[in-house]
């Protein structure tokens, strides 16, 4: 591995999402005397902060709001920036692909072109997706940064421009841009995600708020990573990834998602009826993303901490204190 960089300020777009709140979490607990920054609208809630919240440095900005991004990148000053903000819901983005391409790709643009006028050189993450590689053939798996890109969805589309812009402003300009592209995780509080929303049912459903689980393709394949490990991999790539390359991320459990599904029902302390929902199928779906992850590990000497079972635990358990407050609200 290369000599560390030293990071002492972060900015972390996107900071009050899934993602974004477990990473400020993971650096203000594990890396001692780095000051988090963090980017937020107006309308966003920061919920997710609240452990933390007296500890993140928000700023107001709109991403697609240039002049808002200027002065937030005046105002934190990051030796790394990590671009996580994204309109992520694949199946919305259906629905929605204007909305969801002008917000990720204009967002990015904005960022990057902020970083460069301002003559700054942090060290800029640009946090990708498994999805820019679409549906692979299986010749291919596991898949490896070199695999062609076949994005199939219109978020795909955007994360494959986010991506590439972080390309062209490395090449172009010298800036030092990271890519790295992350595989399925289990994160509590990303409810679009289908482990997740299985967990908030088999819970809704022990506690009688709910009579069947709902799903949409059991076939796919996915290899799973917990997003405590997925936020640490974040830190490890600012100080130890070369700029200009691009990274895979991802775990080492892979299963369908019908089976991620039977873990759950074992799990659970009822009996929990399934029935597929033709409105969470989506035109196109992903179904093999089975990644290598060699050439991250050689760089970073990363390694995931947490076992697929405990970590669906643990999802399972956050879905029932969750539940059991919606419940006592209702009932007040």
């Amino acid at each position: 591995m290369k000599k560390p960089a030293k990071i002492r300020r972060v900015l972390i777009t996107g900071v009050t999402g899934s993602g974004g709140s477990y990473l400020a979490e993971h650096i203000l607990k594990h890396e001692r005397g780095v000051e988090v920054h963090g980017l937020s609208r107006w309308r966003s809630t920061t919920q997710n902060l609240d452990t933390v919240s007296d500890r993140v440095n928000l700023h107001e900005c709109d991403l697609l709001d240039f002049s808002s991004v200027l002065a937030s990148l005046k105002e934190a000053r990051p030796d790394a920036i990590f671009h996580l903000a994204a309109h992520a819901n694949v199946r919305a983005s259906f629905r929605t692909p204007d909305s969801v391409l002008n917000n990720n790709i204009l967002g990015t643009s904005h960022l990057l072109e902020a970083v460069r006028l301002l003559k700054m050189n942090p060290i800029i993450q640009v946090c990708s997706t498994s999805e820019v590689y679409g549906q692979v053939d299986p010749k291919d798996v596991p898949i490896v940064e070199s695999a062609p890109m076949r994005p199939v969805s219109p978020y795909a589309v955007s994360k494959t421009a986010q991506d590439m812009l972080g390309w062209a402003y490395f090449r172009s300009y010298g800036m030092k841009v990271i890519r790295t592209r992350m595989f399925t995780y289990l994160n509590p509080r990303r409810t679009d995600l289908f482990a997740t929303s299985f967990a908030r049912q088999v819970a809704r459903i022990e506690l009688g708020m709910q009579k069947v689980l709902l799903h949409g393709n059991l076939d796919s394949v996915r290899t799973f990573i917990d997003v405590r490990d997925a936020v640490r991999a974040y830190w490890d790539a600012v100080l130890y990834c070369e700029p200009g390359e691009v990274y895979n991320i991802g775990g080492v459990t892979t299963m369908t998602v019908g089976d991620c599904l039977k873990r759950l029902q074992a799990m659970s302390r009822k009996k929990i009826p399934t029935r597929v929902n033709p409105n969470l199928l989506r035109p196109a779906d992903v179904t093999l993303q089975i990644p290598s992850v060699n050439k991250f590990i050689r760089a970073t000497g990363w390694k995931p901490r947490y076992n697929f079972d405990d970590s669906l635990a643990a999802l399972l358990d956050h879905w029932r204190r969750e539940t059991r407050k919606d419940k006592a609200a209702a009932a007040a």
